[in-house]
């Protein structure tokens, strides 16, 4: 995303009027999920400065900070004392989707109400023009790692906060050899989501989602 990244944080970078992060929070509030953690480094300060308590989305923000980028599973295993015991949906603040969030409520309750349920519930995408090989297949509500059709990982997820127990904190640590591992013990269910969904990666895809947004909200009104 540079150069635009050079000076603003991705999450804030704006299509459809909007922050990228805010699209988000307010998705994730619609569903009632309003107690957020969010991981700042890159220019985290800005993001702090703009989306403040989150008074204003009708949510409770809390902030995880990074004196550098720690990757997601970093990430999360330092956010650890922030997010508690239990299940917690984690979402990119920098991807947009109209995913509904709600739909996940009754898979989370499953999940903390039995020791059997899978450990991380993840959502997948058609692979987009960039990722024509995919991540993992979907196979009877499981997620395997070989065979056909491949998707790819939406950045949407349900995971037990147990699964980073034992991840150093403040350091960086990559989570694919996590979802190799609980996809090899069969610990890992996925669905598909075939709706609206970007992973901005280039000025001209974020010009791109920018008119549709723009063109869905003139609609709308």
């Amino acid at each position: 995303m540079r150069p635009l990244s050079d000076v603003r944080p991705k999450p804030l970078l704006e299509a459809g009027g909007k922050a990228l992060i805010a699209w988000q929070i307010e998705r994730l509030v619609a569903a009632s999920f309003d107690d957020i953690v969010i991981n700042v480094a890159h220019l985290g300060d800005q993001i702090e400065a703009v989306l403040g308590s989150g008074a204003r989305f009708g949510a409770t923000l809390h902030y995880s900070r990074e004196s550098a980028p720690l990757e997601v599973a970093g990430g999360i295993a330092t956010a650890l004392p922030l997010l508690g015991e239990g299940v917690a949906l984690v979402v990119s603040a920098d991807v947009y989707a109209d995913y509904d969030y709600a739909s996940l409520r009754p898979r989370l309750v499953a999940m903390e109400a039995s020791a059997d349920a899978p450990h991380a519930h993840m959502v997948m995408v058609p692979n987009p023009a960039y990722h024509p090989d995919g991540d993992f297949v979907l196979r009877a509500g499981l997620l395997v790692q070989d065979g056909a059709p491949r998707l790819t990982f939406g950045n949407i997820a349900l995971y037990r906060t147990s699964l980073f127990r034992e991840l150093p904190r403040g350091e960086r640590f990559k989570i694919l050899p996590l979802y190799q591992d609980w996809i090899r013990r069969g610990w890992a269910s996925g669905e598909i989501h075939t709706g609206l969904w970007a992973n901005v990666g280039s000025p001209d895809e974020l010009m791109r989602l920018d008119r549709l947004l723009d063109g869905e909200t003139h609609l709308r009104r």
